[in-house]
C-alpha cells in the first residue's frame, strides 16, 4: 500500500524520453527559466537490477509548468514533430533564450532550434502571430518571407517587413 499521496496539479503533463540525462537537462531548463524548480525524483529499483539507483524520472517545473524527465534508454530521440514554443514580449527576452538554449545546441529556422540534448524549441516573439494574422495580404507574405529567412527571429525587422511595401527580401 502506498505511504504518499501524489497532489496533481496540472492534468496533462509533458513527458520528455532521455537515453541517461533526464537529471542534467531537468537542471539545465530550470537553470533557464524563471519560477523552475526540481519538483521529485524516482529511481530504478530492484525490478531494473542494471540501473537500480540510478534516476528513473524527475519532475521538473519550467515558469510553474510541469513537466517530466524520463530515463528511458536509447530506444527513442526527439525530433521536430513536437517541439516547446516560447513566447516572448521583447527582443532581449528571445535574445536570452535563444542563447540559453542553443549553447552546444544548433540553430535552425524560422525561430527554431534544437538544444544540446536534441529537443526542438520555437522562440518567437507574441507580435508574429499578430502579423501574420493581419488582413494585408502583401504584409503578411513580406513578414512570412522575412522570417523564412531568418535563424533567430529579430522583431524590428519582422515589423518593418510588414510595414514597408518597397521592401526586397
Amino acid at each position: 500500500m502506498a505511504t504518499g499521496v501524489l497532489m496533481i496539479k496540472q492534468k496533462i503533463v509533458t513527458n520528455l524520453w532521455f537515453d541517461t540525462e533526464a537529471l542534467e537537462a531537468a537542471e539545465f531548463y530550470c537553470s533557464i527559466f524563471p519560477n523552475s524548480r526540481i519538483v521529485d525524483k524516482l529511481y530504478y529499483n530492484d525490478a531494473n537490477p542494471d540501473r537500480v539507483g540510478t534516476v528513473l524520472t524527475v519532475n521538473f517545473e519550467l515558469d510553474g509548468q510541469l513537466f517530466t524527465a524520463i530515463n528511458g534508454g536509447p530506444e527513442f530521440k526527439f525530433d521536430e514533430a513536437i517541439s516547446l514554443l516560447v513566447n516572448c514580449e521583447t527582443q532581449s527576452e528571445i535574445d536570452y533564450y535563444w542563447d540559453a538554449l542553443t549553447k552546444d545546441g544548433e540553430e535552425v529556422v524560422c525561430g527554431w532550434l534544437k538544444d544540446k540534448f536534441g529537443l526542438s524549441w520555437q522562440i518567437s516573439p507574441i507580435q508574429l502571430e499578430v502579423l501574420l494574422k493581419e488582413t494585408d495580404k502583401e504584409g503578411v507574405k513580406r513578414v512570412s518571407e522575412c522570417m523564412y529567412g531568418m535563424k533567430k527571429l529579430i522583431i524590428n525587422e519582422l515589423m518593418d517587413a510588414y510595414q514597408n511595401e518597397n521592401l526586397r527580401i
